[in-house]
């Protein structure tokens, strides 16, 4: 399933949602045509991880050098040699081994295993355009898993040979995984996650709802979809957000003046210098203190969220492997997420009606049963979809 399936079915939840709220505020009249901010919606980012390796120069160069002895392998078995090209795999795998099984290699044994294998790999690429040379033909004359499989070893090699010779630790649009090269390590700075490797989510919540308004698998600077989340609210709602509240990287010159102009508050500290603390306006600093510490306690839902997430619906461990079918994932589990949320609605709203018949207690009892029941029974049935 594509975006476009999983935005109606956003559209469908929220559609649902609000015209049980209007029926609720349908009576009481409008003051005035322009509508007013209301609403509170929470941004954030978080990194969904895929179920990869952690990556490793020398661990991608040894299974980059294993990849390169199959492909010679095959490319033997239909050309017209009669003695196989010498790759020393014996000896590179005992040297890699030798390096692997350390606890705590140093720089220089990391370095001269990561230019070992380095030279194992430029044999080996040697062997590999000399049988293509001989077979001849306009196509590769292997099937297309291997064919891509030789493309991204020899841009995995062109990386790790410019990193070594300019002694450096990154580059750009780095692979980390060669079944799933468009994986990219995303520095979080976090204390038990300081890089995590998958894709980026900029989320916005509204009561209880998620919606994915960005997803790339690149490192991007989620201040930058601030404006964009807040259209967003505004299409979906048809009004702009009574207050924003984000982390303090959303608090840039460009997001405060836009939300200034359409009279929204942002939930975080203001620019600039703290103001002088005077017997005149001791009150109203207590005040803005209390309530940006109200703002950090509102914020808390969203992180809850991504922690129902990772944890409840393994949103931290994505085993699809292509870029279409990870998207697809991701966008189900928090598909879900909502489901539930719209489920917890319908029992309410089945339980205060329940309550309203004649025979008080028995309704009481039959609402609440009913409630905990098709929760018990629907959350089994996505979890059992999901898992699948």
């Amino acid at each position: 399933m594509g975006r476009k399936v999983f935005l109606s079915f956003e559209e469908t939840i929220l559609s649902s949602i609000e015209s049980k709220r209007c029926r609720k505020t349908s009576k009481q009249p409008e003051s005035s045509d322009a509508p007013e901010n209301h609403g509170k919606m929470v941004v954030d980012a978080t990194v969904a991880e895929q179920a990869i390796r952690y990556p490793t120069d020398i661990s991608l160069l040894n299974e980059t050098r294993e990849i390169s002895e199959q492909l010679i392998d095959e490319l033997y078995a239909i050309s017209s040699l009669t003695k196989k090209p010498r790759t020393y795999r014996q000896q590179a795998r005992k040297r890699y081994l030798e390096i692997s099984k350390k606890r705590n290699p140093g720089g220089k044994l990391r370095r001269k295993a990561i230019r070992e294998q380095l030279q194992y790999l430029r044999r080996n690429f040697r062997h590999i355009e000399m049988l293509l040379d001989m077979i001849g033909g306009r196509s590769f004359p292997l099937r297309h898993n291997r064919q891509r499989q030789y493309w991204i070893i020899q841009h995995l090699y062109d990386q790790q040979y410019r990193m070594y010779k300019e002694k450096k630790r990154r580059c750009d649009d780095r692979i980390v995984s060669i079944s799933q090269p468009h994986v990219r390590p995303i520095v979080r700075g976090k204390a038990s996650h300081k890089v995590e490797f998958g894709s980026k989510l900029s989320v916005s919540m509204v009561d209880g709802i998620a919606l994915v308004d960005h997803f790339g698998w690149d490192a991007f600077n989620e201040s930058t979809d601030l404006i964009t989340q807040i259209e967003s609210y505004k299409r979906r709602y048809g009004y702009f957000p009574e207050v924003v509240l984000a982390d303090g990287i959303y608090g840039t010159r460009a997001n405060r003046k836009y939300m200034k102009k359409y009279n929204i508050r942002f939930g975080g500290k203001p620019l600039g210098r703290p103001r002088k603390q005077t017997a005149v306006n001791a009150e109203q600093l207590k005040q803005e203190k209390l309530q940006r510490r109200q703002d950090a306690l509102d914020r808390i839902p969203i992180e809850g969220k991504f922690g129902q997430g990772k944890n409840g619906y393994r949103l931290n461990y994505i085993r699809a492997r292509t870029l279409k079918t990870a998207e697809a994932w991701i966008n189900s589990i928090f598909l879900v997420m909502n489901l539930m949320v719209l489920l917890r609605f319908c029992c309410a709203l089945l339980t205060c009606a329940l309550k309203k018949v004649q025979h008080g207690i028995i309704a009481n009892m039959l609402a609440e049963t009913l409630t905990v029941f098709v929760f018990q029974v629907m959350h089994g049935r996505m979890c059992l979809v999901l898992n699948r």
